[in-house]
């Protein structure tokens, strides 16, 4: 083979034809680029659809969780709508729902056994047993309604006197108080 050019080629020839048998640059370069850039896209894309879970990492473990299924949804699905509610979702606070929800009980546990919670009882999935244990129930006696006759004689002021007014125990029995001669 003669390595003279054909009388029809250019004298000028531009860098990125090789020459038969030699390696080709331009190839190589653009194989390596387009790798580089596929990679990099593809971690970009993975660092933008875990930005909603970085920012509610900081937040109640409850928030985080939903983001964080809404951004895999989101990943895995290709529906927007799912990463756009994460973002929203890891931008607005959840508020504490719990910790007044605690202190109502603790402060109900007080009043019903004068003690407070255990801390087993934090947990709200967890049923507090021992809160109620000295626990007696109160009887109610069932008192028959007055007849409209009844109502008609009673003065409401005088029903509210007698539940008001203190029962006499046995120890301590009213004795009648003389004032100016009178007694009461």
């Amino acid at each position: 083979m003669s390595e003279a050019m054909h009388p029809a080629a250019p004298h000028h020839l531009p860098p990125f034809i090789t020459a038969p048998g030699e390696t080709d640059v331009l190839f190589t370069g653009s194989v390596i680029f387009l790798v580089l850039a596929v990679m990099g896209i593809g971690s970009l894309y993975f660092w933008l659809h875990s930005l909603p879970e970085r920012m509610s990492h900081g937040g109640s473990q409850i928030q985080f969780q939903l983001v964080a299924v809404l951004s895999l949804l989101a990943l895995f699905t290709h529906v927007h709508a799912f990463w756009i509610a994460a973002l929203f979702l890891a931008l607005v606070p959840v508020p504490d729902f719990w910790t007044p929800l605690a202190s109502m009980a603790d402060s109900l546990a007080r009043m019903a056994t004068g003690r407070f919670r255990s801390p087993a009882a934090e947990a709200p999935s967890e049923p507090a047993p021992e809160v109620l244990a000295n626990y007696t129930p109160v009887k109610v006696e069932a008192v028959p309604p007055p007849t409209p006759l009844e109502k008609a004689r009673s003065d409401p002021r005088d029903e509210i006197a007698k539940t008001h007014a203190p029962e006499p125990s046995d120890r301590h029995q009213r004795q009648p108080v003389s004032v100016g001669g009178h007694e009461r």
